[in-house]
């Protein structure tokens, strides 16, 4: 790790980000998210066509907000989880890295190759 820090970091990047995709794949209902995905689509077209009717559109802007709760809900279970491990990980990594040429730009190498690879990860493993 500390002789290809950079090749480290992204490869441990790469595996957390699966893990947590993984996780979040099968500790989430993911077909109740596709609905509530969908029912927010549809409540947002609704809401562009009844720009004139302010009764109707606080209704919409209500649905909406309820379908974002319900999502919030269901996208932090597996974050109670995956949350204490990641902080020890994230932990341990800087004690590594502490010493090596990375050292002051190790993290922005870890969450940079992370987002990349979670946009990889959830469309090949469709999770919403």
């Amino acid at each position: 790790m500390i002789s290809y820090p950079k090749e480290s970091v992204i490869l441990v990047s790469i595996a957390v980000t699966l893990i947590m995709t993984l996780v979040s794949k099968y500790f989430t209902n993911q077909d109740r998210m596709r609905e509530l995905k969908e029912v927010q689509k549809t409540c947002q077209i609704k809401l562009k066509e009844s720009r004139d009717n302010a009764k109707k559109m606080a209704e919409l802007q209500k649905q909406i907000l309820e379908c974002n709760m319900e999502l919030m809900k269901h996208s932090m279970k597996p974050l109670l989880f995956t949350f204490i491990p990641l902080i020890l990980l994230i932990g341990w990594l800087k004690g590594v890295y502490a010493e090596t040429e990375i050292a002051k730009s190790w993290l922005w190498w870890y969450i940079g190759s992370g987002i990349f690879s979670s946009l990889i990860f959830r469309r090949l493993l469709k999770v919403v």
